[in-house]
Parts: C-alpha cells; sequence; structure tokens
C-alpha cells in the first residue's frame, strides 16, 4: 500500500482558500485574508476543498447576477459551486463574491457592523457552496440554524434575530 503524501492528507483537515481583491473601497487584501481565513476555519468540521472570495463592488455583482440568475440589481454575496480537482488534489468548492457597496448600506440599515455582517456574508455564500440553500422554509430554517451556530462560535450574534434580514 502506498502512503499518501503529506500534502493530500493536509489539504483534507481543513477549507484553503484564496482572496481577489477585484473593485470597491475594500480594506487591504491582508484584512481581507483574516475574514477569509475566519469562515474557513469555521467550516473544518463541514468541508474539505478550497475556496475562492471575491471582493467586488456593486456594478460587478449586478452583471454576474442578471448573467447567471436573471435579477437586473445588485446583491449581497453571490456563490459559484464548483466541485473540480484542482492541479494540488484539492476539490475547488466554488467562489464566493461579495459586492461591497451592498455590504456597507446593509450594514449601516440593520445596524450591523461591518465585520460582523462580512463574516456572515462569506460564512453565507460558503454554505451555498456545499449544499445548503433557503429556497423552501425548511431549507431556509436548516440552512439558518448552521449559520447561527458557526457565527455564535465566532462570537458573532445571530444576524436573523430581529427579522429584519432577507437574504436573496
Amino acid at each position: 500500500m502506498t502512503a499518501m503524501p503529506l500534502r493530500l492528507s493536509k489539504v483534507a483537515e481543513a477549507v484553503s482558500f484564496d482572496v481577489v481583491l477585484e473593485a470597491g473601497a475594500w480594506p487591504a487584501e491582508d484584512a481581507l485574508f483574516v475574514y477569509a481565513r475566519r469562515v474557513c476555519d469555521a467550516l473544518r468540521d463541514l468541508a474539505h476543498g478550497h475556496i475562492t472570495f471575491v471582493f467586488t463592488d456593486d456594478a460587478h455583482i449586478q452583471t454576474l447576477n442578471r448573467d447567471w440568475r436573471q435579477k437586473d440589481k445588485p446583491t449581497n454575496v453571490l456563490s459559484f459551486p464548483d466541485g473540480d480537482v484542482g492541479e494540488d488534489g484539492a476539490i475547488h468548492l466554488g467562489d464566493v463574491i461579495v459586492a461591497h457597496e451592498t455590504l456597507m448600506r446593509e450594514s449601516a440599515e440593520l445596524g450591523i457592523g461591518f465585520d460582523d455582517h462580512l463574516t456572515h456574508l462569506l460564512l453565507h455564500g460558503s454554505l451555498h457552496l456545499l449544499g445548503y440553500d433557503h429556497i423552501d422554509d425548511t431549507e431556509a430554517e436548516e440552512m439558518e440554524t448552521l449559520e447561527i451556530r458557526l457565527l455564535a462560535a465566532m462570537g458573532i450574534k445571530d444576524p436573523y434575530q430581529n427579522g429584519d434580514l432577507a437574504l436573496d
């Protein structure tokens, strides 16, 4: 029996990620890396693979939302599941794309801090990559319950508690 290379077994222990700063008035990539790492650490018991986090603006996410979901408006987060195996042997779970202006507007309207709202959106998008959804009430309850539990473990309060947050 041939031993598995250490590189592959290490990949299987956690979710790895890339950060792509595409557009918008985002913090520096180093700061965005911290948010992505926090979310990937929270997913360590649920997933193995690689996620690309893309930080963009409303104009770009509106184009994606129009082209892929036939909704010609900006949205806060989009997820594009993948599943291909990369050269390193890790499964690319997909891309999570977040829009800066929408995130800032929602943070102000809902009274949720930037850090907490960004972390929540990255987590929400990542759970979509893992097959979670909120199309019907049963799925929504399952996904929101998991989000609330994972966010609480990060010290972030329930974003759904007031019923004001509706993720598209």
